[in-house]
Parts: C-alpha cells; structure tokens; sequence
C-alpha cells in the first residue's frame, strides 16, 4: 500500500536518464531507510531514458510503499525538466532533488531534512550539500563556478551544483520560467537568497559514479557547453536583481 498523500512530508525527486544499472543499488540503499510509518515519498523520475529504465521502474513501483515514478518520453529535454516533473507531482511540506548515479548517499538526504526540521525557521531554509575530499580538478572547477555566480549574482554562492537540496514547498510556488538543465541548481539557489531564505549546508559524501558516465561531464566540450548555459543563466537573474 503507498503512503497516503496527506501523510506525506517529504518528496525526493531524483530524475533517471540511462541510469538501468544504477537503478537496484539506488532503491536497495532507499529501501534499507525506510521504515513503516515514515513520512516520505520518493519520485523517481525516467528522464527519456532509452534502456531498460522503464520497465525496472515500473516493476519497482508495485512493490515500493514509498515510490512513485513519472515519465518523460524520449529526447531527454534536460537534468532540469526531469527535477520539475517530478516536483509537480510531489505532495510533501519539504521537497528535495538528489542524483541517481549513486554518488549522493541517500541518507544524506534524509540528513538534510533533519537539519532543516531543526533550524530556527525551517519555512525561510534551504538546506545543500558541500562536498568533501573531492579531486583538485573538479575543485577547481567548481570553486571557479562559484566565484562567478556570486561575483555576478553579488550573493555567496557555494559548490552550486552539490547535493541534496532540499527546500519548503513555497518556494516552488516563486518559481518562475526556471532552467530545464543543469543550471536549475543555480536558479534555486540565487531565488532563495532573492527571497531572503537563510542557506544552511551540510557536509556531504561524494563517491565515485557505480555506472555510465555523467551525461555533461563526459568530455571537455560537454563541459563547455554547461558552463556556456550557466553563465548565460546568471548574466539573465543578474538583469533581474532588484
């Protein structure tokens, strides 16, 4: 039996694009916390996905209380439209997003909802990973992406793409013609600080990918192109500041 919806409140959303061979590790390690009674629901969502996704998830979806599962037909649109098609069906108060890849423990997900429940304002709170021990090239990169986004948005802004992020349903309800890829993250994080949302981290884990490659990071130019979308993202929210 699925949770009721008014009992539910917390959804994960977690967008699936080719991710078959990640899929059993990744419900194995939700399944493992879950527990009767608890007050969360995860939105898998198949994100275009061309292999065997589809039919895993369905299956999965009979026999998991907690799962639901959405489904974007194929082109994948974007890491971005995945998230926001599973947020729109998400019934909970808190609502977050994580990675499939099972780079992202599960449980710092749940680690992030208890920091947020225990804040001094949890309905002004965003909770966010920091990512630890990483490779000296990817910090790199992402220090650079960081100094930008706050040199542009005039906001600190800290490892924008980690994970989970975690936030209250109203500030869903700000969001206006947001990203369908990868520079989602940074929308959400420039219109929390935009409605005065204290950002509160936490340090996170951060293993290495069990399957596949990541769709952006598999070459330089891939690489390229992400950044090219995240710079044109934040010169367009600077135009907007104020």
């Amino acid at each position: 039996m699925k949770v009721p919806h008014k009992a539910i409140q917390l959804s994960v959303v977690i967008p699936c694009w080719n991710e078959a061979a990640n899929l059993p590790a990744l419900l194995a390690a939700w399944t493992a916390l879950w527990q009767d009674g608890d007050a969360w629901e995860l939105i898998l969502v198949d994100n275009g996905s061309t292999d065997d996704s589809a039919q895993f998830l369905a299956q999965a979806a009979q026999a998991l209380p907690f799962l639901r599962v959405a489904t974007v037909p194929p082109p994948n649109i974007g890491y971005g439209h995945g998230i926001l098609t599973g947020l729109a069906m998400a019934h909970g108060e808190a609502l977050a997003w994580t990675h499939a890849d099972g780079q992202t423990p599960p449980a710092d997900v749940l680690r992030a909802w208890d920091a947020w429940r225990d804040s001094p304002a949890p309905r002004k709170t965003l909770v966010k990973g920091r990512r630890r021990d990483r490779p000296l090239p990817d910090l790199a990169f992402t220090t650079g992406m960081s100094v930008w986004a706050t040199a542009l948005l005039g906001t600190p802004l800290h490892d924008i793409n980690a994970q989970p992020k975690l936030f209250p349903r109203a500030l869903l309800a700000d969001f206006r013609d947001p990203p369908d890829d990868l520079s989602l993250d940074v929308y959400l994080l420039w219109l929390a600080r935009r409605h005065g949302y204290a950002i509160l981290t936490i340090d996170v884990a951060f293993g290495a990918r069990a399957h596949g490659e990541s769709r952006w990071a598999t070459s330089l130019p891939a690489r390229v192109r992400a950044v090219r979308r995240t710079l044109g993202l934040l010169w367009r929210l600077r135009r907007n500041i104020g």
